[in-house]
């Protein structure tokens, strides 16, 4: 058996979910025996999950309550807490885990702070961050801890403000570990993909990468070929960025999502890549469709050449497994398998759906 947690909206979301979720697949019998089992921990809308890469917990990004909070494996279906839900900023709804398992990275769309926390040797978050030494100093003597660190480098809107126009506000909203260490933040609010570097207990800016205004980059995937894709939100495209020798990341390419892809009305998602990396699947919201894009050259550009409906209403959510694509419909309580063609890539037919509550994310437990 095949085992997924599942995040979701719960009552403060407006949404029916009741906690992280359980999904599973009989692996004899393939997608056709996807089920949502229940309730595997009691918390409110954990809209995000992540995985510690050696430990068998899981972090959660409370998007309501503004919180993140870490969770061990308790049984074959279960979680529990591993420490007290931690502050985090208003509506945190992503969360990434450093490859050696000692740094928790949350963005968070409310008000665009990016916020390290440190990880003990059992996977909790450690209250302070990862420098005992300035947890200590914080304690003792009121020094800021490390998740304060960021707020003196909040992200500036790299476009003047039009005349008449409300200025923009700042959206954190998803992070991804470089192979370098360093970290990409996006900003949705003001067309960035922000760099930066740990720092002590912290993070330090490095630099940033400004994308044309009104884009709303949201989500990332980093490319087997070391190339960045990003998928706008609002613009319906994925940029492709790429490291220079000096270290520092740019702009290389730009295609739409899809062609038919409707600005103001698809509102791009997750951005997933296929085991070989020759393919990614983005999902538009609006028309609740599947878009796949082939990886060309080296992976500096993408183009799409296939697109399918997607099973559900308001796809938030997806990922490639064992040739199929699992997809979170938020807004119809389900979750969809769709086939891939083994050959092209290109997303199929719905195979099967389960109903799930108000699901916006998917994780494989292990």
């Amino acid at each position: 058996m095949t085992r997924f947690w599942v995040g979701g909206y719960g009552d403060d979301m407006e949404g029916d979910a009741e906690g992280i979720g359980f999904l599973s697949v009989d692996d004899g019998a393939g997608p056709s025996s996807l089920r949502y089992r229940g309730t595997a921990a009691a918390v409110a809308s954990p809209s995000w999950l992540v995985r510690h890469p050696t430990l068998d917990v899981v972090y959660a990004a409370l998007e309501g309550e503004g919180a993140v909070q870490a969770f061990a494996r308790s049984g074959e279906t279960a979680l529990r807490p591993l420490g007290p839900a931690v502050d985090a900023g208003r509506y945190v709804c992503h969360l990434a885990v450093s490859r050696d398992g000692r740094m928790l990275i949350a963005s968070c769309y409310g008000d665009g702070r990016v916020i390290r926390y440190g990880l003990g040797d059992d996977g909790a978050i450690v209250p302070g961050g990862p420098d005992k030494a300035a947890a200590l100093r914080a304690a003792l003597f009121g020094e800021p801890d490390v998740r304060d660190t960021l707020d003196s480098h909040p992200a500036k809107d790299p476009y003047p403000t039009p005349f008449g126009e409300q200025p923009r506000v700042s959206h954190a909203h998803a992070a991804t570990f470089l192979p370098d260490g360093r970290i990409a933040t996006t900003d949705l609010g003001f067309d960035l993909v922000r760099i930066w570097r740990p720092s002590g207990a912290g993070l330090a800016p490095d630099h940033e990468v400004v994308l044309p205004r009104g884009t709303g980059p949201r989500h990332m995937v980093l490319h087997p070929s070391g190339h960045l894709h990003v998928v706008t939100e609002y613009s319906c495209e994925v940029f492709t960025l790429a490291s220079a020798r000096d270290g520092r990341w740019g702009l290389v390419s730009a295609t739409t999502a899809s062609p038919i892809a409707r600005v103001g009305f698809d509102f791009p998602a997750e951005l997933a890549v296929s085991r070989d990396g020759g393919t990614l699947y983005t999902a538009l919201r609006g028309s609740s469709t599947i878009s796949a894009l082939r990886v060309k050259g080296g992976g500096e550009s993408v183009e799409p050449f296939a697109l399918a409906d997607s099973g559900v209403d308001w796809p938030r959510h997806h990922l490639v497994h064992e040739g199929v694509l699992l997809v979170a419909g938020q807004r119809s309580s389900t979750i969809s398998a769709i086939d891939l063609d083994e050959r092209t890539g290109a997303p199929r037919e719905e195979r099967h759906t389960t109903p799930a509550p108000t699901p916006t994310a998917i994780l494989p437990a292990r």
